[in-house]
C-alpha cells in the first residue's frame, strides 16, 4: 500500500490481513547525514540531518523557499490516546512534521500483569498495549516511513512483573525501542527488588538480540523528589547503575540511552543550574547516547509556560548533546492527549533547532569558568562518594531499604523524605526461584545457562534449533490473538464513527475521531473562581455538551481572568453541503514585481468619509507589513477621513492607475453608499474606464463592493499579495480590453 498525501491514511487496509503481518526491519535507526554541512534553500546548515521526501514545513518557512531543515537528534513524540487506530492517523501528522521517534505508553496496570498481556485489559496512566495494537501501528509506519522518506522508531515499555514477556512480544513484533530499568520497578511500582532485576536481566537479553535501543527511567527520580535540583547526584547513580547493568548483559553502549531531564524550570534560574548537570553527565556517561526531556514536574496547564521552558531545555541539548531530544506535549500538565500539541511540541524542536544551528560554532559553554568547572567537578564528587556509600551498606538493595534514593537532601545530606523498599517485599516477593542443575531452555535470547550443551553440543549458540526455531527465527509459530473483549474493541470502534469515515460528514476532533471536542479561550473580568464557573456557563449557552475549564490563568486579581474551556459539539458538517468560495489567487512575488518593473503603478488610498481606522490600509500598503510597495508600486496615501472628491481629484492629479479606499464604520451602510459614491464620481470625471476602485474593511465583501460598482472588495484576511495581484492581473484585463 502506497500511501498519497491527499488522502486520508485508510485503517481498514492496515487492519486487513494483519494476522499475517511481518515486521520488516528491528532495531533502532540514527538519523543519517548529521554531522555534514548540507545548502538548504538560500541557506548553509551545519547542525541537520538528511531532509525528508515528504514534510509540513513549519509556518514561517513560506518566506523562506518553503524548506524544511531537519535536526540532528531524532525527534520524539508520545502517541497514547487509547485508540490506536486515531493514533496512527496522529503517527502520521507526527511524521510530516519531523519526527521519527513514536512512543506508546503502557498502562500502570499492566505493569502488575504476570503474563503476556493480550486484548484490551483496563488500566490508569496509559493506553492496553496488545500484540494487534503493536501490529497494526508497527505496519502503518511502515507504509508512513516510506512516505516521509525517514525510518521511523516504535517505542514501548518493558517494565513491571510481565517485563519478560512484553520484551518477547516487543521482539516478535519490530519494536525498535523501549524504556526499561529495574530501578523504576522498585521505587516507583513497588516490585520486588530481586524479582525485578532478575525480570530485567531476561528482558535486556531479549532486547539486545532485537537491538533495541534501551531508554532507562533515572529522570522519574528529579520527577518525583520534593526539590528536585538536590538529586542530581542520585541520578547520575541510577544511570550507572543501569547502564553497567545492561552493558553486562550484552547490550551495545551506543543502545544504552540516558533519560537526561533538567531538573529545574523558570522562574527558577534554570540554567545556571541544569547547565552543570548536563555537562556533568555527559562528560561521565560520554560512550552512551543521551535522551533528554522536559521535566513534567513543572507542568502546569498553560501551553505557553511549558512551551518556553521546552524550548530552554533545548538551548541546553544543543550546547551539551542530544542523541534523542524528547518532546513533551504542551498539554501534558492538562492530561488531555490532543493531537495538536504533539505536532506544536515536534515542531518547537524543530523551530528551536533550525534557529540554534551552528551556534556551536559561534558560542561555547565555558568549560574552564570556575563556576560551571566548579559546579560540573561537585556533582561527580558527590555522585562517586554516593555510589561508595551504597558500596558500604551492603550494595543496592540495602540501600533502598535504607531510604537513600529519591531524598531531597543535598547528598551527603538527608532529609529523610527518601522511597523505601524491603527486600523481602513488594509485588511478585518470593516468585524468583533457583534453576535446577539440568534447566535446559531451547529458546534464542535467555539470560543465564541452558544446558543446551547436554542435548548437542552444536547448538550452544542457536539453542532454538532444538524445537526447529523460536517465534523470534520463525514468527508463523507466534499465536495470533485479535480481540478478546466484544465490546471494547476497534471493530466496534471503527462501526460507531462509520459515517464519519465513509461519507462526507466530519466532525471536529482532538482526541479521537468523531468526538466533538472544541478548545475555546475567553477572558472574563472577575476573579479566577468566579470565573471557571461562569465560563462553564458560558460554554453551555454556547451548546456544547460535557463543558470543561481546563486551563485559568489569572490576568489580574480583580481586572480578571483567561480561561480556556473544553466542550463537544453534537452535530456533523456536511462537506458536500459546504459552499466554499475560489481560493484566492495569488501571483508569485517575482511575477507581480517583473510587471511592475516593466509597467510601473502608481496607486493612491485613504480611508474614506468619517472613518479614522487607518491600520488595515498601512498593513496593506506599508513595506514594514509586507504590502504592496515591496513590489515597487508607488502609493500615495492621502490620510484618514478623506472626502470622495478630494480621493478622486488626487488620483486624476497624479494620473494613478487605482484608488484603494478603506472602511470600517458601517452603521447605516455608509460603507456601502462611499463605495457607491466613489464609482458614480469617477463615472461623472470621465475615468472610470481606466481606474481600477478596491475597497476594503471588516465589513466590505466582494459581493458587497461589486453591488456599489466597485472592481474589487476585500475582507478580514486579506493580505497585500491579494491585492496586488489583484491589482496586476485587472490592469492585464483593462489593457486587452483597450
Amino acid at each position: 500500500m502506497e500511501l498519497k498525501p491527499n488522502e486520508k491514511l485508510n485503517i481498514d487496509n492496515i487492519l486487513k490481513d494483519i494476522d499475517k503481518y511481518r515486521p520488516r526491519r528491528r532495531g533502532w535507526h540514527w538519523r543519517e547525514g548529521t554531522g555534514e554541512n548540507r545548502s538548504i534553500g538560500k541557506f548553509e546548515y551545519y547542525d541537520t540531518s538528511q531532509s525528508l521526501k515528504s514534510s509540513q514545513p513549519l509556518p514561517a518557512a513560506k518566506y523562506f523557499e518553503n524548506i524544511d531543515p531537519q535536526p540532528g537528534p531524532v525527534i520524539t513524540t508520545e502517541i497514547a490516546s487509547g485508540r490506536f487506530e486515531d493514533d496512527i492517523r496522529r503517527m502520521r501528522m507526527a511524521a510530516w512534521h519531523g519526527a521519527d521517534h513514536i512512543m506508546v505508553i503502557r498502562t500502570a496496570g499492566q505493569s502488575h500483569f504476570e503474563s503476556l498481556i493480550e486484548g484490551t485489559p483496563q488500566g490508569v496512566g496509559g493506553i492496553p498495549i496488545s500484540r494487534k495494537q503493536v501490529r497494526a501501528q508497527r505496519k502503518a509506519l511502515d507504509f508512513i516511513e516510506d512516505e516521509v522518506g525517514r525510518p521511523i522508531n516504535y517505542h514501548s515499555y518493558v517494565s513491571g512483573v510481565a517485563g519478560p514477556e512484553i520484551a518477547v512480544m516487543f521482539a516478535e513484533e519490530g519494536v525498535n525501542g523501549a524504556h526499561q530499568d529495574p530501578q523504576y520497578n522498585v521505587l516507583y511500582r513497588n516490585i520486588n527488588m530481586i524479582r525485578s532485576f532478575v525480570d530485567a536481566a531476561e528482558a535486556k537479553k531479549v532486547m539486545t538480540w532485537a537491538d533495541i535501543a534501551q531508554i532507562d527511567g533515572a529522570h522519574n527520580a528529579n520527577a518525583t523528589a520534593r526539590e528536585a535540583w538536590k538529586v542530581m547526584p542520585e541520578l547520575m547513580v541510577q544511570h550507572a547503575i543501569n547502564s553497567i547493568f545492561s552493558v553486562k548483559i550484552g547490550m551495545k553502549k551506543e543502545n544504552v540511552c540516558l533519560s537526561t531531564v533538567p531538573p529545574t524550570a523558570p522562574p527558577a534560574p534554570c540554567m545556571r543550574l541544569d547547565l552543570p548537570y548536563a555537562v556533568a553527565l555527559r562528560e561521565l556517561f560520554d560512550e552512551y547516547k543521551m535522551r533528554a526531556q522536559m521535566n513534567t514536574k513543572y507542568m502546569e496547564s498553560s501551553t505557553r509556560e511549558a512551551t518556553v521552558t521546552h524550548v530552554l531545555n533545548l538551548l541546553i541539548s544543543q550546547l551539551t548533546r542530544a542523541d534523542i531530544q524528547s518532546t513533551i506535549t504542551p498539554d501534558e500538565g492538562r492530561n488531555v492527549p490532543w493531537h495538536i500539541y504533539n505536532i506544536e511540541a515536534v515542531d518547537t524542536a524543530k523551530q528551536a533547532f533550525s534557529g540554534m544551528d551552528g551556534l556551536g560554532t559561534m558560542v561555547e559553554v565555558k568549560r574552564d569558568g570556575k563556576e560551571l568547572a566548579d559546579k560540573v567537578r561537585e556533582l561527580k564528587e558527590r555522585a562517586i562518594l554516593f555510589m561508595e556509600e551504597i558500596l558500604e551498606v551492603g550494595g543496592y538493595f540495602n540501600a533502598v531499604e535504607q531510604g537513600f534514593f529519591v531524598d531531597s537532601g543535598n547528598y551527603p545530606e538527608r532529609n529523610g523524605d527518601g522511597i523505601v523498599r524491603k527486600i523481602d517485599g513488594g509485588v511478585g516477593e518470593g516468585t524468583i526461584f533457583e534453576r535446577d542443575e539440568d534447566y535446559m531452555a531451547p529458546v534464542t535470547a535467555h539470560f543465564g545457562y541452558n544446558n543446551v550443551a547436554q542435548y548437542d553440543e552444536g547448538l550452544i549458540h542457536d539453542p532454538s534449533a532444538l524445537i526447529g526455531g523460536s517465534t523470534l527465527e520463525k514468527p508463523e509459530k507466534i499465536i495470533f490473538i485479535d480481540e478478546l473483549d466484544e465490546n471494547d474493541n476497534v471493530n466496534v470502534r471503527l462501526e460507531e464513527v462509520k459515517e464519519l469515515r465513509t461519507t462526507s460528514k466530519i466532525k471536529p476532533e482532538m482526541e479521537w475521531l468523531g468526538d466533538g471536542v472544541v478548545l475555546t479561550t475567553l477572558f472574563l473580568p472577575t476573579d479566577e473562581r468566579t470565573a471557571e464557573f461562569a465560563a462553564i456557563e458560558v460554554g453551555k449557552k454556547m451548546g456544547l455538551e460535557d463543558v470543561e475549564v481546563i486551563h485559568k490563568e489569572i490576568m489580574q486579581e480583580a481586572e480578571g481572568t483567561r480561561v480556556e474551556l473544553k466542550g463537544k459539539v453534537t452535530f456533523n458538517i456536511d462537506l458536500d453541503e459546504l459552499v466554499i468560495p475560489p481560493k484566492p489567487k495569488i501571483l508569485t512575488e517575482e511575477e507581480i514585481r517583473e510587471d511592475i518593473e516593466n509597467k510601473p503603478m502608481k496607486i493612491v488610498a485613504a480611508t474614506v468619509g468619517e472613518d479614522e481606522h487607518s491600520v488595515g490600509l498601512r498593513e496593506i500598503i506599508d513595506i514594514k507589513h509586507g504590502g504592496i510597495e515591496r513590489f515597487g508600486i508607488e502609493c500615495h496615501i492621502l490620510g484618514t477621513s478623506i472626502s470622495i472628491e478630494k480621493l478622486v481629484d488626487a488620483a486624476i492629479e497624479l494620473n494613478a492607475d487605482a484608488i484603494l479606499t478603506s472602511t470600517i464604520i458601517s452603521h447605516d451602510d455608509i460603507h456601502y453608499k462611499n463605495m457607491k459614491k466613489l464609482h458614480e464620481l469617477c463615472i461623472e470625471k470621465g475615468i472610470r474606464d481606466n481606474i481600477i476602485l478596491i475597497a476594503g474593511g471588516t465589513q466590505v465583501s466582494n459581493k458587497l463592493a461589486a453591488e456599489a460598482g466597485m472592481d474589487a472588495g476585500f475582507g478580514r484576511g486579506t493580505k497585500g499579495d491579494h491585492v496586488a495581484t489583484f491589482l496586476v492581473e485587472k490592469r492585464r484585463e483593462m489593457t486587452n480590453e483597450n
